[in-house]
C-alpha cells in the first residue's frame, strides 16, 4: 500500500512539474482546494474554432481545437485575442512529453532557451475557471503557476487521460482535428530535458467559423 501510494504521489509531482505549476505543491493543493469548481455544466462549442498552423507545415498538419465559452468565457476571450493580435504567431512548443505538449509563451521567439515558459503577455492574469470536465486525450487546458489565478497565455494538450489535472487547471477547449499532429510534436527527438532542441514553431493560430474549419 505505502509503495503504491508513493508512486501515485510521485506520478502527480511529475505531472505537476510538467506543467511548471506546483512550485509550491503545499500552497498550490491548498488554493485548488479552495478553488470555485463549475459543475455539471456540459460544455457547448463556441461558434469559431482556433486552427494551428505549424511553420514546417510538411512535416505536421494543423491543429482543430473547439472553444468552450460556456466553460470558461474568460480564457477562451484571452486565447481568441492573443490569436488575432498574433502573440502566438512563432511561439514554440517549448515543453514536450508523454503527458502533455505546452505553448504559448511569448518568451520562447527569441534565441534564449532558457527563459521558455517562463513568460506571458502583456494583458493582466485570466481567473481561475475551473470546470468538472475531465482531462481526457486532446483536452485544452490553461497553464499557470502555483497561484489558481495566474493563467495568461500559456495552453498545453493533454496525450492521454490525466486524473491529476481534474479539477486543477482551466479546460477551455479540445483537440477535434490534427490529434496525430500533437502526438508527433510529443515524439520529437532530441531534447533538452523537455524542450526540443529544434524548435517547433506555431506559424500561427486562426480563429474561424466552425463551418470553414478544414
Amino acid at each position: 500500500m505505502k509503495t503504491k501510494r508513493a508512486f501515485l504521489i510521485g506520478a502527480l509531482v511529475a505531472l505537476c512539474v510538467a506543467l511548471g505549476a506546483c512550485s509550491n505543491s503545499s500552497s498550490s493543493n491548498t488554493k485548488s482546494a479552495n478553488a470555485e469548481v463549475k459543475k455539471g455544466v456540459a460544455p457547448v462549442a463556441d461558434p469559431e474554432v482556433a486552427v494551428i498552423h505549424m511553420e514546417n507545415s510538411a512535416a505536421y498538419g494543423d491543429i482543430t481545437i473547439e472553444l468552450y465559452s460556456n466553460i470558461a468565457p474568460k480564457m477562451v476571450e484571452r486565447f481568441k485575442t492573443l490569436a488575432k493580435n498574433g502573440t502566438y504567431n512563432g511561439v514554440t512548443w517549448h515543453r514536450i512529453n508523454e503527458h502533455v505538449i505546452q505553448s504559448g509563451d511569448p518568451l520562447s521567439k527569441d534565441n534564449d532557451p532558457k527563459n521558455d515558459g517562463t513568460g506571458k503577455s502583456d494583458l493582466p492574469n485570466v481567473p481561475a475557471e475551473f470546470s468538472d470536465l475531465k482531462y481526457d486525450t486532446g483536452i485544452v487546458g490553461a497553464a499557470r503557476g502555483p497561484d489558481n489565478n495566474s493563467a495568461n497565455s500559456q495552453f498545453f494538450i493533454t496525450l492521454r487521460r490525466e486524473q491529476g489535472f481534474d479539477n486543477r487547471y482551466t479546460i477551455f477547449g479540445k483537440v477535434i482535428g490534427g490529434m496525430n499532429s500533437a502526438m508527433l510534436i510529443s515524439g520529437v527527438e532530441p531534447k533538452d530535458g523537455e524542450r526540443p532542441v529544434e524548435p517547433l514553431r506555431i506559424k500561427s493560430i486562426d480563429i474561424v467559423p466552425r463551418d470553414a474549419a478544414k
